[in-house]
């Protein structure tokens, strides 16, 4: 337990303060920073950072292309400078690019920065931007350990400016219908919530054989993967964590395997690994991380057994919440099919939710759920399958975004707050298998 005299104090007005946030969070209408400035101001001024394939494939190049009536490009920024010359040739920007930040943000002068760097240097983007007079818009998660969340809340406090965390996964169509269902109040009031997540032996061995491999750079797959699920919960239960126990190890990647080389192109064992990933057969990969190799040594295609992978595989994890419900939680990094399944224990029944995303059977839907009540019939319903990034999601969001205002019915805009809350369970799991204790939220950070 905290050793803070007051700490119980502080976790009852922790609960009292979610509720009358999350009481607040649904408005008619997101009438976003963004939105305002790019009404007031013309084309918002966007410059981004870390030119890597989520920060130009989802933020660069669809952003030019979907949005040019709205934003330009001032500046791309990379501490890699072959990286970020690909990376302009292939959004088709006409801006310049830099390796030093604070040179792109005082010479270009935008409004707006998105952060698309490794996870551990966010919250060092995020709140020079902001001392810099921009806003940003950050990809999950907020960042790593709870030190760097606290100085993002403090200096967005301290300089007025805004952030947004962009939760793609809350405008998945799967996702919506489940805030939908709960919001019906068709089985009571939650109880208690189970949530498996897998990962496949495609998608999830990648992150074995990239940065994402040591929790220095990642914060481990409870934050930068679960911060996905924990946001999603937190936003469909309406529910601020409290407190958070968790297990974890490392059982398959890593130092499991007689398999083990520097990377999968140079590998003596390619002929018999089945892991074996051959990146030649990528162009786009080729052009911007291998041929970049020179400027930085990163290796996209790094052997995921490496001896000193230092994340966890296989994670579970208890969480409580302020409002009395009782997460579940569990995330498996090796499995022969990818997505979750969620029920939803309420006072008049329950709600399943299985969600797919890769499997080697085929599909008919995104999303199954069935609705069970205690004493009565049972129903069940499905999401169609779309082929849009995630589902669709991704466009959404941005379209709220760069597009508003827009009506928010279902609150799905995501701010500091909800980005915090989002990695602190996940940083609260990472410390609680380190300490082997239970960890409360508020021993990491003042919100």
């Amino acid at each position: 337990m905290s050793q803070n005299p007051d700490a119980h104090g502080r976790r009852k007005f922790l609960g009292v303060a979610g509720a009358a946030v999350l009481s607040t969070a649904a408005a008619p209408l997101v009438k976003t920073n963004l939105a305002v400035a790019a009404q007031s101001k013309g084309r918002l001024k966007i410059a981004l950072v870390g030119t890597g394939d989520r920060g130009i494939s989802m933020w660069g190049k669809p952003l030019l292309e979907k949005y040019g009536d709205v934003l330009e490009f001032a500046g791309l920024c990379d501490i890699n400078a072959k990286r970020v010359v690909f990376a302009k040739e292939y959004m088709g920007a006409a801006c310049r690019t830099f390796t030093d930040f604070d040179e792109m943000v005082k010479t270009t002068s935008p409004n707006t920065v998105i952060v698309t760097t490794m996870d551990c240097f966010h919250a060092k983007y995020i709140c020079r931007a902001m001392e810099l007079g921009c806003d940003v818009i950050t990809e999950k998660p907020l960042t790593t350990d709870e030190k760097m969340c606290q100085a993002i809340i403090d200096t967005e406090r301290r300089t007025g400016r805004k952030v947004r965390v962009t939760f793609n996964y809350r405008y998945n169509p799967g996702a919506e219908r489940t805030k939908e269902l709960l919001m019906s109040g068709e089985i009571g009031q939650i109880t208690s919530v189970d949530f498996t997540y897998y990962l496949n032996t495609d998608h999830g061995a990648s992150y074995f054989r990239r940065w994402h491999g040591f929790k220095q750079n990642s914060g481990s797959l409870l934050v930068h993967k679960a911060t996905h699920h924990f946001d999603l919960l937190n936003w469909w239960l309406d529910a601020e964590p409290l407190e958070v126990n968790a297990y974890g190890a490392l059982r398959h990647y890593g130092f499991n395997s007689p398999f083990c080389g520097e990377r999968c192109m140079t590998c003596s064992h390619k002929g018999t690994c089945p892991y074996f990933w051959d990146i030649t057969t990528n162009e786009f990969y080729m052009n911007l991380y291998v041929n970049c190799e020179s400027e930085d040594g990163y290796m996209r295609d790094a052997c995921l057994f490496r001896r000193n992978i230092n994340i966890w595989d296989t994670m579970s994890a208890q969480v409580r919440y302020h409002n009395g419900v009782l997460l579940n939680y569990s995330l498996n990094a090796c499995m022969p099919y990818e997505g979750y399944l969620a029920g939803f224990n309420g006072t008049r029944g329950r709600l399943d939710v299985r969600e797919y995303h890769s499997q080697p059977w085929k599909v008919e839907s995104l999303a199954d759920f069935r609705i069970t009540r205690n004493f009565g019939s049972t129903k069940t319903m499905a999401i169609p399958l779309a082929d849009s990034g995630h589902w669709g999601a991704d466009q959404k969001m941005q379209d709220m975004i760069l597009r508003g205002p827009l009506p928010d019915p279902l609150a799905q805009t995501a701010g500091t707050r909800a980005g915090a809350l989002s990695i602190l369970i996940g940083v609260a799991a990472r410390h609680s298998i380190e300490w082997q204790r239970p960890i409360f939220i508020d021993e990491l950070v003042r919100l």
